[in-house]
């Protein structure tokens, strides 16, 4: 039995949803004498030529709310698909994909990197454009130091190459997919990210992350998100996000939209300061009513957006009316 709770957890939602959900160990990563077994689950259907829908979290291992979230999320539809025959009707005109524990081994040990020191949003091959903030931005100089990008001239780390088969296999096969990728830590505020955050120029498909905003600001009009791009508030090197999304690039014909939820953790710290000083609090909500109210508070947007992927065909704009709609999402997030 592994010692890291999340992991437990992943695993108990495995036996509840046997039957409905498929899984398979992606890799499998060995820090300390232990091994750490990587996750995929499936629920859906698989039919390529239907739209998809990824959740990934615990890709930074201090982050652990990412991952809790999206347990508490999955165990809801397993418990469901007991009763709810909406949702098996859902399920046959969209494939949910889960990752939900990326990088078990830097959970376990308390830190944002992995067993290695990497950090996993630093690691693709992808440069930025111009200056990026000191270290934060990503760096080589040493795995001692946070942000470490990794030895140049290296393959991925396994987490992100397992990651990265995962997508291609699930997401970008697809006409259209969307991921979400779950993290905290920056802001007092819900944050929704979408890339680039190597680069300040507009994504291709930036009329349809403005298209998504507005069909959920039309049906959950009382959310706190803010949508905006990375590069907005600083811009890295080597995000896993915007190495995914150049790829998925290569086939114009099809849609794969990117977005991070970046969990506002300094509200937490600034209802409870003495967080501070616990490396687990800077990231996490440590009181156990701030925590299930956060587990029930994504709820709405993650299934709004596996019912947004279903529907995607009846919100997304084409011909001169995606023109328009890119003038003013360049408006919008992009104004001199």
């Amino acid at each position: 039995m592994h010692s890291l709770p999340e992991l437990r957890e992943l695993e108990r939602l495995i036996k509840l949803g046997a039957g409905h959900l498929e899984s398979q160990v992606v890799c499998q990563v060995t820090a300390a004498a232990q091994t750490y077994p990587v996750y995929q689950l499936s629920l859906g259907n698989p039919d390529k030529s239907l739209p998809a829908i990824g959740f990934f979290g615990g890709i930074h291992g201090l982050e652990r709310i990412g991952t809790q979230v999206l347990l508490c999320f999955l165990r809801g539809l397993i418990t469901r698909l007991s009763w709810d025959k909406s949702l098996h009707h859902l399920l046959q005109e969209v494939r949910l994909v889960f990752m939900p524990l990326i990088n078990p081994a830097g959970m376990a040990d308390n830190t944002r990197c992995n067993f290695q020191g990497v950090d996993l949003m630093r690691n693709a091959p992808v440069e930025a454009l111009g200056k990026v903030p000191f270290l934060l931005g990503g760096h080589r100089y040493s795995p001692r130091l946070p942000w470490y990008r990794g030895v140049l001239g290296s393959e991925m780390e396994l987490e992100n190459l397992a990651l990265c088969r995962v997508v291609s296999d699930e997401l970008l096969s697809r006409p259209f997919s969307i991921a979400l990728d779950c993290h905290s830590g920056f802001g007092l505020r819900d944050r929704l990210w979408f890339p680039h955050a190597h680069s300040v120029h507009p994504i291709s498909h930036l009329a349809d992350i403005l298209a998504l905003e507005e069909l959920f600001e039309q049906s959950h009009p009382n959310h706190r998100y803010l949508f905006e791009p990375q590069s907005l508030q600083y811009r890295t090197h080597g995000d896993i996000w915007d190495y995914l999304y150049l790829q998925a690039q290569q086939d114009p014909g099809k849609t794969f939209l990117p977005l991070t939820l970046e969990m506002g953790s300094w509200l937490w710290v600034k209802k409870n300061p003495r967080q501070l000083f616990s490396r687990h609090g800077m990231f996490n909500p440590t009181a156990q009513h701030r925590l299930q109210r956060v587990l029930r508070g994504h709820t709405v947007w993650l299934d709004f957006l596996i019912r947004a992927a279903c529907g995607h065909e009846n919100w997304l704009a084409t011909g001169p009316r995606r023109c328009r709609q890119q003038e003013r999402a360049v408006a919008r997030w992009y104004r001199p």
